[in-house]
């Protein structure tokens, strides 16, 4: 299978965050690429944020002291704790995420240190382990489930952590030993009713959703579908069609879109929601080879609004508060730590301390709604719907 730009960026990022800094011209060689492919993804992750270049070297953003997530290290600048964050990916939906997560570490003076698991739960805990001895005092963890089982089967360990936790962009089962911890997250079910209600207040009958099935977002998204078709008393007129990324299975993404294709030419749908950007944008573009326009024919609503509006038609979509999400979290995770007595947590306070360190939250952040061409909006302006 043909490794996505995703994952090469993920094995970028670790290369470098494992030396500090690197030369372009040794991320190429390890990552066997060509040099302009390598030096193509410094400037995409750079441009995001996530890598710094000097004079043909890149490096972890703050210095090469951010990058360690292994053998220990120095204590944060000015006394601050040591935050542990697991994430799935570092691009891509998590990249904002992680951003943000960023951003509030730093208002706190406190280090932040990362490792990613490429969406493979069963590394999950090796990785965190990781984190924590490296000195990790506190953890943001978004694990990398994508099955509905995942949970169970790679998760309840999570409960057992020897030092505050935060689920960060992930919902537990209910009654779940994970239930109990605190989380941020987005409310993806209200995002596609959000979706959903623009494009029936449009005139539309209900949408076609066409969606992946291999993140806990894709199936929050399913399940928002369904959900939202109750809510707004509708039918679905057809079954959900299944989409891949089409890097990875071609096939099975060219099948998709002659589904939707299909659709629209026998009448049974006139919009669609479609789950993530980059399946949309290229939704559109092989639509149209096969002669449906979007928005004359199809309109169109993309899930993540990542890259949707640097389409040819900028795509309306769904915006979860990604970066809010991270900075929310860490701001909780900060917050339990200095109620609990700083570092190690062991310290007692007063009364309100006390509370303030028991209590748990769970803390769900609405997405917005961007309003632009592919919805068949008057312009390619954008405008956000109130959630």
């Amino acid at each position: 299978m043909r490794e996505s730009a995703a994952e090469r960026h993920d094995r970028l990022l670790a290369l470098v965050r494992e030396r500090g800094t690197a030369r372009v011209s040794e991320l190429a060689v390890r990552l066997g690429v060509s040099p302009v492919t390598a030096r193509r993804d410094v400037e995409a992750l750079a441009g995001r944020g996530l890598l710094e270049r000097v004079h043909g070297q890149v490096s972890w953003p703050g210095g090469a002291e951010r990058a360690a997530g292994h053998g220990g290290g120095p204590a944060a600048p000015g006394g601050g704790p040591v935050l542990g964050l697991l994430a799935p990916s570092a691009t891509y939906y998590f990249a904002e995420v992680i951003r943000g997560a960023r951003e509030a570490a730093d208002r706190a003076r406190a280090r932040l240190i990362l490792r990613i698991s490429d969406y493979r739960p069963e590394e999950d805990r090796a990785r965190t382990e990781g984190l924590l001895a490296a000195g990790a005092e506190g953890l943001l963890v978004a694990p990398g489930w994508r099955a509905p089982g995942d949970q169970a089967e790679h998760g309840e360990w999570i409960a057992g952590l020897p030092v505050p936790a935060v689920l960060l962009e992930r919902r537990a089962e209910p009654g779940s030993a994970l239930d109990g911890l605190d989380r941020v997250s987005s409310d993806h079910r209200h995002g596609v009713l959000l979706a959903v209600r623009h494009l029936v207040g449009l005139g539309h009958g209900a949408p076609l959703l066409v969606a992946r099935a291999d993140t806990p977002t894709a199936l929050a998204v399913r399940a928002g579908y369904a959900r939202a078709l109750d809510v707004l008393g509708l039918a679905a007129p057809g079954p959900v069609v299944d989409s891949v990324p089409a890097e990875v299975e071609p096939e099975g993404f060219e099948a998709a879109v002659r589904a939707l294709r299909e659709a629209v030419a026998s009448g049974a749908v006139t919009s669609a929601l479609v789950h993530n950007d980059v399946d949309a944008i290229q939704m559109v573009q092989r639509l149209s080879e096969l002669g449906v326009r979007v928005p004359d024919d199809l309109a169109l609503i993309a899930y993540d609004d990542e890259v949707a509006a640097l389409a040819d038609i900028p795509l309306t979509a769904v915006a979860p508060p990604k970066r809010l999400v991270g900075r929310l979290a860490t701001e909780l995770l900060v917050e339990k730590l200095a109620a609990g007595g700083g570092r190690g947590g062991a310290a007692a306070g007063d009364g309100a301390e006390d509370a303030a360190a028991d209590a748990r939250r769970h803390v769900t952040l609405l997405p917005a709604l961007r309003v632009r061409a592919s919805c068949g909006a008057v312009a390619a302006e954008t405008r956000s719907e109130p959630a």
